[in-house]
């Protein structure tokens, strides 16, 4: 019998995705369940619906118990067989607000700013401490347990995890296993979605749709490239950003065009203001949905809860069919975050890439994809750079590899001066108090 222990169990909707999802599978159904969180409200709330699902859905066979606080963060991980992750360290109030508005002191603006770019730098180091704490006490209670990390920025964090401990782990989006699902439908190519067969490969948030086949063999790239650009051309829609790197890079990528807008130096510029509306770039979009989500969160809560006939069908979340792979040694194919090791033969061997992974009994195994184009490398090796001196920031609590990490952004790079970059970060470090106390 597995246990699974959900570190961040307050973030209920999620959680309710993912240990809703093991309570559907036959190999899954009867684990023990640990809730950690350092919330006792949201804490209560998800033991509250999960309960609700176990009863309503598993016939009561899980085994469910809680865990508030760090003082009682051993006894939610002992024995774990698999740890899943999703914290926010800091909350949208203060730190999320500080990643925003600091920076538009400065003249930066941005989209989510929580997986590149100055928000996503500084939310990373604010979170590898928290994750360190996790790593440190699962060397000592569940050496051998698969840690799946669901915490952005993804590359930052899971790249930290897979480097500098010796906690087995994988990072898991949800962008890859709807990425072509949801460009065809968007192009009006549903009839093509049956029996496709696609390789995506590259790092989260900007892993590329190498290549597309219908079922019959035949190659969906030209068309999607025509009708993208005729798209583009003829009207305004949420995807702009994306349908222009179908342009001029040739490929479309896995997430979203707000994530995409703020991970180059191309959309979001200063001397350009009219590239936001040509693009349809929805500046301060994260801010704007945190403050959607916690006016509306009792709301949901209440509708979760009605009746108490809450129910649950299984997800696309990867996270349940990974552990029902390794429990029952049955081959399932994943798109994961690993350190690159020759996976991808033109990005760094200690970047974190999202490739194509075999799970089975054995664990998480990544492919070997080869050589991206050089243009989609060039890409990515932008974003690496950030996440690689984030990373050395990190462990050698330097502040320097803060400022380079800072510099080397695409978008930041190219609308501040280097002076400029300095204070915005000394200024960043200051608010962010005790979060970042250790690089003062």
């Amino acid at each position: 019998m597995a246990k699974i222990t959900f570190m961040g169990a307050g973030s209920t909707v999620f959680a309710r995705n993912v240990l809703g999802d093991c309570m559907c599978s036959p190999a899954l159904c009867d684990s023990e369940i640990a809730l950690y969180d350092i919330d006792r409200k949201r804490l209560e709330d998800s033991e509250i619906i999960l309960n609700a699902i176990n009863k309503n859905v598993n016939e009561g066979r899980a085994r469910i118990k809680t865990y508030l606080g760090v003082e009682n963060r051993k006894d939610a991980l002992r024995n774990a067989t698999f740890v899943v992750d999703a914290i926010q360290v800091g909350g949208y109030d203060p730190c999320t607000i500080t990643d925003f508005e600091i920076p538009k002191k400065f003249g930066l603006r941005q989209t989510i700013a929580d997986t590149l770019g100055i928000g996503g730098i500084m939310r990373g180091l604010r979170t590898i401490p928290v994750l360190e704490g996790f790593a440190r006490d699962m060397e000592e209670v569940c050496p051998d347990a698969l840690f799946l990390n669901y915490t952005n920025p993804m590359g930052i964090l899971s790249g930290y995890m897979q480097r500098y401990t010796d906690v087995k782990t994988v990072g898991l989006c949800h962008s890859v296993q709807v990425c072509s699902e949801k460009l065809l439908e968007k192009l009006d190519m549903k009839d093509k979605l049956e029996g496709r067969v696609e390789t995506i490969a590259g790092i989260n948030h900007m892993a590329w749709l190498l290549d597309i086949k219908d079922k019959d063999g035949n190659d969906l790239y030209p068309e999607i490239r025509r009708r993208a650009a005729e798209m583009n051309a003829s009207q305004k829609h949420d995807d702009m950003v994306r349908f222009e790197y179908i342009k001029h890079l040739g490929y479309y990528c896995t997430e979203s065009s707000e994530h995409n807008a703020e991970y180059n130096p191309f959309f979001i510029k200063s001397k350009y203001p009219e590239l936001i509306e040509k693009f349809n770039i929805p500046l301060d979009e994260y801010p704007r949905r945190c403050i959607e989500q916690i006016k509306g969160w009792e709301e949901e809560r209440n509708s979760i809860l009605k009746d108490g006939k809450i129910t649950h069908d299984r997800s696309k979340e990867y996270a349940s069919y990974i552990m029902e792979s390794i429990v029952t040694n049955q081959p399932y194919k994943i798109g994961g975050n690993v350190i690159n090791n020759g996976s991808i033969e033109n990005l760094p061997a200690d970047a974190c890439v999202e490739v194509p992974c075999l799970v089975d009994g054995t664990g998480v195994n990544p492919c070997r994809v080869g050589r991206l184009p050089v243009q989609l490398a060039a890409m990515n090796m932008s974003n690496i750079n950030v996440q690689l001196l984030t990373i050395e920031a990190a462990a050698t609590k330097k502040k320097e590899y803060i400022y380079q990490a800072a510099m080397m952004d695409p978008h930041t790079g190219a609308e501040l001066s280097i002076d400029d970059i300095v204070k915005m970060c000394d200024e960043l470090i200051d608010a962010h108090g005790d979060y970042m106390k250790m690089y003062k």
